[in-house]
């Protein structure tokens, strides 16, 4: 069956970095996108950041662009998202999900197959 087990998250100091890894399992993961999604306390979910299967292209929300980056390793099947310059407003449970997204002009939107228990993000100082 499909798994996906988030790990790295914790507490950060504004300013700060943190990675986020996520490894998967029960599907060939080579062959599908991913994608990094959070949900704050008391916030709807919201995605975050999406990866072609093969790594070629990636994608943000406009409230992490140029802080944030998602990257894979298809032969560990692992996905990853690198958080810097972390913010108060960061502080969300961070999940990554099996997505089968339609991007179009250059928007993606995501269709999430499947997501991990997802690990916490605490930035504050």
């Amino acid at each position: 069956q499909v798994q996906l087990v988030e790990s790295g998250g914790g507490l950060a100091q504004p300013g700060r970095s943190l990675r986020l890894s996520c490894a998967a399992s029960g599907f060939t993961f080579s062959n599908y996108a991913m994608s990094w999604a959070r949900q704050a306390p008391g916030k709807g979910l919201e995605w975050v950041s999406g990866i072609y299967s093969d790594g070629s292209d990636t994608y943000y929300a406009d409230s992490v662009k140029g802080r944030f980056t998602i990257s894979r390793d298809n032969a560990k099947s692992t996905v990853y998202l690198q958080m810097n310059s972390l913010k108060p407003e960061d502080t969300a449970q961070y999940y990554c999900a099996k997505d089968s997204p339609t991007v179009v002009a250059g928007r993606w939107t995501p269709s999430y197959d499947y997501w991990g228990q997802g690990t916490e993000v605490t930035v504050s100082s």
